[in-house]
């Protein structure tokens, strides 16, 4: 491609599984220890604010407070997951190691990398989230068996988060920048997305907000499968992480596109 044809995209075929296949067989030899770090942080939420802040929380919407943050938990462990693997470790494969550029000469495009990327970042949210779901099955905190479809809710909101991770990639010139895509989009996310309080009692513009983001929407549509709360509003949350990942999938592609080829 030529370097004033950057902005023009190339279909994606399955090969983009192949970048996924090659992602994946690395991480195999450091699987162990991935899961335990980015594992045991949302464990400390659950046993410091659900079991121990929880003792002095009153019922929120008729719940123990413990029980109410888990299913937010597991939201919340697969947008970190996903967020680490689309920025920090996607910038490092395309900047040090240059396994972006080493793909990109053999048959397989570099929109099919950036999609790859994205796959298994999407991954990532999948494997942590349920590992995390099971985790709270085992003590009691599960209480439908529509949370089964947990790991399904996963995958679209992994693909939202991978669009955010990998857009924020094709942006920055240094891997230091990534402070600032986590201080800026992902903590506040994870503070004001309905995790650990309900958001009926925060002012309307943090409310407004907060719908605009995937963390939100998520987090709803995992409380409502895992405690049973099966009502139509989760078909819009549904929707809503669908539309989002649809309308910015191209994002970025063609920001590491442009990054690359220029």
């Amino acid at each position: 491609m030529a370097r004033d044809e950057w902005w023009r995209p190339q279909p994606i075929s399955t090969r983009a599984w192949l970048v996924f296949r090659r992602n994946l067989i690395v991480f195999r030899k450091t699987w162990l220890t991935n899961i335990g770090f980015n594992f045991v942080e949302p464990l400390l939420y659950l046993a410091a604010l659900g079991f121990g802040l929880g003792i002095y929380v009153e019922q929120i919407q008729g719940l123990p407070y413990v029980q109410w943050i888990a299913p937010g938990l597991i939201a919340s462990s697969a947008m970190w997951a996903t967020a680490a693997e689309t920025t920090y470790d996607s910038f490092v494969r395309m900047n040090f190691g240059k396994v972006f550029h080493a793909i990109a000469a053999t048959p397989i495009h570099l929109d099919e990398v950036v999609a790859g990327e994205m796959l298994f970042g999407t991954f990532k949210s999948v494997l942590y989230g349920t590992v995390f779901l099971l985790v709270i099955s085992l003590v009691g905190l599960v209480k439908s068996p529509a949370a089964l479809l947990v790991p399904l809710v996963l995958v679209f909101s992994g693909m939202a988060f991978a669009v955010l991770g990998m857009s924020w990639t094709g942006l920055v010139p240094k891997i230091d920048h990534f402070s600032y895509f986590f201080t800026v989009v992902i903590t506040p996310m994870f503070l004001f997305a309905g995790i650990f309080f309900p958001l009926e009692g925060m002012p309307l513009i943090v409310q407004r907000l907060a719908w605009f983001t995937p963390l939100y929407h998520t987090v709803r549509l995992v409380r409502g499968l895992v405690l049973g709360q099966l009502t139509a509003i989760l078909w819009w949350h549904a929707l809503w992480l669908l539309l989002f990942t649809v309308l910015t999938f191209q994002i970025p592609i063609a920001l590491t596109r442009r990054r690359l080829i220029q």
